[in-house]
Protein backbone atom coordinates (compact mmCIF):
# COMPACT_ATOMS: atom_id res chain seq x y z
CA UNK A 1 0.00 0.00 0.00
CA UNK A 2 1.20 3.42 -1.08
CA UNK A 3 0.53 6.27 1.37
CA UNK A 4 1.80 10.12 0.83
CA UNK A 5 3.72 11.44 3.65
CA UNK A 6 4.94 14.73 2.71
CA UNK A 7 7.07 15.59 5.35
CA UNK A 8 5.79 13.62 8.14
CA UNK A 9 7.03 11.31 10.20
CA UNK A 10 7.12 7.28 9.47
CA UNK A 11 5.39 5.60 12.05
CA UNK A 12 6.64 1.78 11.24
CA UNK A 13 7.76 -0.40 13.67
CA UNK A 14 10.79 -0.61 16.15
CA UNK A 15 12.93 2.31 17.94
CA UNK A 16 14.14 5.25 15.37
CA UNK A 17 17.41 4.87 14.23
CA UNK A 18 17.81 8.11 12.57
CA UNK A 19 15.57 10.79 12.34
CA UNK A 20 15.60 14.33 9.92
CA UNK A 21 13.24 16.80 11.25
CA UNK A 22 12.61 20.13 9.54
CA UNK A 23 15.68 19.68 7.20
CA UNK A 24 16.83 22.47 5.19
CA UNK A 25 19.86 22.02 2.81
CA UNK A 26 21.06 25.45 0.30
CA UNK A 27 23.98 25.38 -1.86
CA UNK A 28 24.97 28.82 -3.74
CA UNK A 29 23.95 31.97 -3.34
CA UNK A 30 21.85 34.70 -5.47
CA UNK A 31 21.49 33.32 -8.86
CA UNK A 32 23.53 30.03 -7.98
CA UNK A 33 21.14 29.50 -4.93
CA UNK A 34 19.89 25.88 -5.28
CA UNK A 35 17.45 24.65 -2.33
CA UNK A 36 18.56 20.89 -2.41
CA UNK A 37 16.34 20.06 0.77
CA UNK A 38 12.97 21.88 1.49
CA UNK A 39 12.45 21.34 5.25
CA UNK A 40 12.10 17.20 4.91
CA UNK A 41 11.16 15.30 8.40
CA UNK A 42 11.57 11.71 7.68
CA UNK A 43 12.28 8.74 10.44
CA UNK A 44 14.19 5.51 9.64
CA UNK A 45 13.45 2.57 11.79
CA UNK A 46 15.81 0.01 13.71
CA UNK A 47 15.70 -3.37 11.91
CA UNK A 48 14.10 -1.89 8.87
CA UNK A 49 15.78 -1.92 5.13
CA UNK A 50 14.54 1.47 3.44
CA UNK A 51 15.35 3.31 0.10
CA UNK A 52 15.92 6.31 -1.47
CA UNK A 53 14.63 7.24 -4.29
CA UNK A 54 13.57 10.20 -6.89
CA UNK A 55 14.96 11.59 -9.76
CA UNK A 56 18.16 13.08 -10.68
CA UNK A 57 18.36 16.25 -8.60
CA UNK A 58 15.52 15.38 -6.34
CA UNK A 59 18.04 15.47 -3.42
CA UNK A 60 18.22 12.07 -2.48
CA UNK A 61 22.32 12.10 -1.76
CA UNK A 62 21.80 15.27 0.01
CA UNK A 63 19.49 13.17 2.41
CA UNK A 64 21.70 10.79 2.91
CA UNK A 65 24.85 12.68 2.89
CA UNK A 66 23.42 15.20 5.79
CA UNK A 67 22.02 12.13 8.27
CA UNK A 68 25.20 10.39 7.79
CA UNK A 69 27.41 13.64 8.91
CA UNK A 70 28.78 13.79 6.09
CA UNK A 71 27.75 17.11 4.75
CA UNK A 72 25.99 20.23 6.82
CA UNK A 73 22.71 21.54 6.84
CA UNK A 74 21.42 24.38 6.29
CA UNK A 75 18.39 24.46 8.51
CA UNK A 76 16.78 22.10 10.95
CA UNK A 77 18.33 19.12 12.67
CA UNK A 78 19.57 15.19 12.49
CA UNK A 79 20.20 12.76 14.62
CA UNK A 80 21.69 9.39 14.74
CA UNK A 81 19.62 7.41 17.96
CA UNK A 82 19.62 10.24 20.33
CA UNK A 83 22.57 12.22 19.26
CA UNK A 84 22.06 15.40 17.58
CA UNK A 85 24.51 15.93 15.02
CA UNK A 86 23.98 19.55 14.51
CA UNK A 87 26.79 21.06 15.87
CA UNK A 88 28.64 18.48 16.65
CA UNK A 89 32.63 19.46 16.77
CA UNK A 90 34.57 17.85 14.34
CA UNK A 91 35.89 15.61 16.79
CA UNK A 92 32.72 14.62 17.81
CA UNK A 93 31.60 13.85 14.35
CA UNK A 94 33.81 11.93 13.47
CA UNK A 95 33.70 9.65 16.41
CA UNK A 96 30.22 9.17 15.63
CA UNK A 97 30.81 8.33 11.94
CA UNK A 98 32.73 5.88 12.93
CA UNK A 99 31.54 4.32 15.73
CA UNK A 100 28.02 4.15 15.13
CA UNK A 101 27.49 4.75 11.36
CA UNK A 102 28.51 2.19 8.41
CA UNK A 103 28.94 3.25 4.76
CA UNK A 104 28.58 1.18 1.20
CA UNK A 105 29.23 3.57 -1.65
CA UNK A 106 29.78 2.78 -5.00
CA UNK A 107 33.35 3.02 -4.91
CA UNK A 108 34.73 -0.16 -2.89
CA UNK A 109 37.34 2.17 -1.12
CA UNK A 110 39.35 -0.63 -0.67
CA UNK A 111 42.81 -0.62 0.62
CA UNK A 112 44.58 -3.03 -2.84
CA UNK A 113 48.16 -3.68 0.09
CA UNK A 114 45.37 -5.57 2.27
CA UNK A 115 43.48 -8.49 2.45
CA UNK A 116 39.53 -8.91 2.75
CA UNK A 117 39.80 -9.77 6.37
CA UNK A 118 42.16 -6.75 7.26
CA UNK A 119 39.99 -4.47 4.94
CA UNK A 120 36.91 -5.04 6.69
CA UNK A 121 38.61 -4.71 10.59
CA UNK A 122 40.82 -1.77 9.20
CA UNK A 123 38.02 1.48 10.55
CA UNK A 124 37.98 -0.89 14.11
CA UNK A 125 42.11 -0.92 14.11
CA UNK A 126 42.37 2.94 13.07
CA UNK A 127 40.02 3.28 16.21
CA UNK A 128 42.10 1.43 18.39
CA UNK A 129 39.02 -1.26 18.74
CA UNK A 130 39.03 -5.75 18.86
CA UNK A 131 36.27 -6.84 17.10
CA UNK A 132 33.65 -8.50 18.23
CA UNK A 133 34.68 -12.50 17.10
CA UNK A 134 31.37 -13.92 17.46
CA UNK A 135 29.53 -10.77 15.68
CA UNK A 136 32.54 -10.51 13.10
CA UNK A 137 32.41 -14.50 12.40
CA UNK A 138 28.81 -13.82 11.75
CA UNK A 139 28.82 -11.31 9.76
CA UNK A 140 31.56 -12.98 7.47
CA UNK A 141 29.18 -16.14 7.43
CA UNK A 142 26.24 -14.03 6.08
CA UNK A 143 28.54 -12.47 3.50
CA UNK A 144 29.58 -15.69 2.43
CA UNK A 145 33.27 -14.17 2.37
CA UNK A 146 34.96 -17.20 4.27
CA UNK A 147 37.41 -18.63 1.84
CA UNK A 148 38.23 -14.68 0.50
CA UNK A 149 39.95 -13.29 3.87
CA UNK A 150 43.22 -13.94 2.56
CA UNK A 151 42.54 -12.44 -0.98
CA UNK A 152 43.37 -9.09 -1.28
CA UNK A 153 40.95 -6.93 -4.14
CA UNK A 154 42.89 -7.60 -7.12
CA UNK A 155 42.30 -11.47 -6.42
CA UNK A 156 38.29 -10.33 -5.99
CA UNK A 157 35.70 -10.38 -7.88
CA UNK A 158 33.63 -6.50 -7.59
CA UNK A 159 30.71 -8.53 -6.26
CA UNK A 160 33.33 -10.17 -3.74
CA UNK A 161 34.55 -6.64 -3.82
CA UNK A 162 31.84 -4.74 -2.75
CA UNK A 163 30.78 -7.92 -0.20
CA UNK A 164 34.14 -7.14 1.41
CA UNK A 165 32.86 -3.24 1.74
CA UNK A 166 29.44 -4.11 3.20
CA UNK A 167 31.31 -6.57 6.08
CA UNK A 168 33.68 -3.66 6.45
CA UNK A 169 30.38 -1.48 7.51
CA UNK A 170 28.98 -3.94 9.42
CA UNK A 171 31.55 -5.34 11.28
CA UNK A 172 31.65 -2.66 14.17
CA UNK A 173 28.21 -3.18 15.03
CA UNK A 174 27.01 0.36 13.40
CA UNK A 175 23.19 1.89 15.34
CA UNK A 176 22.77 2.02 10.77
CA UNK A 177 24.21 1.78 7.77
CA UNK A 178 24.45 4.29 4.99
CA UNK A 179 24.48 3.21 0.87
CA UNK A 180 24.83 5.48 -1.73
CA UNK A 181 24.06 3.52 -5.06
CA UNK A 182 26.03 0.51 -3.36
CA UNK A 183 25.85 -1.84 -6.66
CA UNK A 184 26.14 1.20 -8.88
CA UNK A 185 29.22 -0.53 -10.44
CA UNK A 186 28.41 -4.05 -10.46
CA UNK A 187 27.08 -6.12 -12.89
CA UNK A 188 23.19 -7.43 -12.11
CA UNK A 189 24.32 -11.16 -10.82
CA UNK A 190 26.74 -9.18 -8.24
CA UNK A 191 24.24 -6.60 -7.43
CA UNK A 192 21.69 -9.01 -6.93
CA UNK A 193 23.96 -10.60 -4.63
CA UNK A 194 24.98 -7.74 -2.74
CA UNK A 195 21.23 -6.39 -2.52
CA UNK A 196 20.36 -9.48 -0.83
CA UNK A 197 23.21 -9.95 1.28
CA UNK A 198 21.59 -6.61 2.75
CA UNK A 199 18.51 -7.70 2.99
CA UNK A 200 19.66 -10.91 5.26
CA UNK A 201 21.94 -8.24 7.20
CA UNK A 202 18.63 -6.76 8.17
CA UNK A 203 16.54 -9.81 8.84
CA UNK A 204 18.63 -12.11 10.30
CA UNK A 205 21.31 -9.46 11.91
CA UNK A 206 19.25 -6.88 12.60
CA UNK A 207 20.88 -4.40 10.90
CA UNK A 208 19.31 -0.99 10.11
CA UNK A 209 19.93 -0.17 5.99
CA UNK A 210 19.14 2.98 4.64
CA UNK A 211 20.06 2.93 0.88
CA UNK A 212 20.04 5.23 -2.28
CA UNK A 213 19.21 4.24 -5.42
CA UNK A 214 17.63 5.22 -8.87
CA UNK A 215 17.27 1.34 -9.61
CA UNK A 216 13.85 -0.29 -9.25
CA UNK A 217 14.53 -3.46 -9.24
CA UNK A 218 16.99 -2.88 -6.29
CA UNK A 219 14.95 -0.63 -4.58
CA UNK A 220 12.48 -3.82 -4.17
CA UNK A 221 14.63 -5.64 -1.70
CA UNK A 222 13.74 -2.98 0.45
CA UNK A 223 10.76 -3.21 2.83
CA UNK A 224 9.98 0.27 2.51
CA UNK A 225 10.88 3.37 -0.73
CA UNK A 226 10.84 6.97 0.55
CA UNK A 227 10.37 8.80 -2.80
CA UNK A 228 12.09 12.89 -3.52
CA UNK A 229 11.03 15.16 -5.66
CA UNK A 230 12.55 18.84 -5.11
CA UNK A 231 13.92 18.05 -2.29
CA UNK A 232 10.66 17.16 -0.54
CA UNK A 233 9.15 13.80 0.62
CA UNK A 234 6.22 12.84 -1.66
CA UNK A 235 5.47 9.33 -1.12
CA UNK A 236 6.44 6.83 0.79
CA UNK A 237 5.94 2.85 -0.40
CA UNK A 238 5.97 -0.22 2.17
CA UNK A 239 6.13 -4.01 1.19
CA UNK A 240 7.80 -2.61 -2.66
CA UNK A 241 7.66 -4.85 -6.10
CA UNK A 242 9.33 -3.62 -9.02
CA UNK A 243 5.82 -3.32 -10.93
CA UNK A 244 4.61 -1.11 -8.11
CA UNK A 245 8.05 1.19 -7.96
CA UNK A 246 7.60 1.10 -11.71
CA UNK A 247 4.03 2.06 -11.38
CA UNK A 248 4.68 4.93 -9.56
CA UNK A 249 7.30 6.23 -11.32
CA UNK A 250 5.23 6.14 -14.76
CA UNK A 251 2.28 7.70 -13.03
CA UNK A 252 4.75 10.60 -11.49
CA UNK A 253 6.07 11.22 -14.98
CA UNK A 254 2.85 11.41 -16.54
CA UNK A 255 1.51 13.60 -13.93
CA UNK A 256 4.56 16.05 -14.56
CA UNK A 257 5.90 15.02 -11.40
CA UNK A 258 3.01 15.70 -8.72
CA UNK A 259 1.51 11.81 -8.73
Amino acid sequence: MSTSVADTPSTSRGAVAARATDLTKIYGAGETRVLALDHVSVEFRQAEYTAIMGPSGSGKSTLMHCMAGLDSVSGGSTRIGDTELTGLKDTKLTQLRRDRIGFIFQAFNLLPTLNALENITLPMDIAGRKPDPEWLDKVITTLALGDRLRHRPAELSGGQQQRVAVARALASKPDIIFGDEPTGNLDSRSGSEVLGFLRNSVRELGQTVVMVTHDPLAAAYAERIIFLADGRVVEEMTDPTTERILEYMKRYENQGGSA
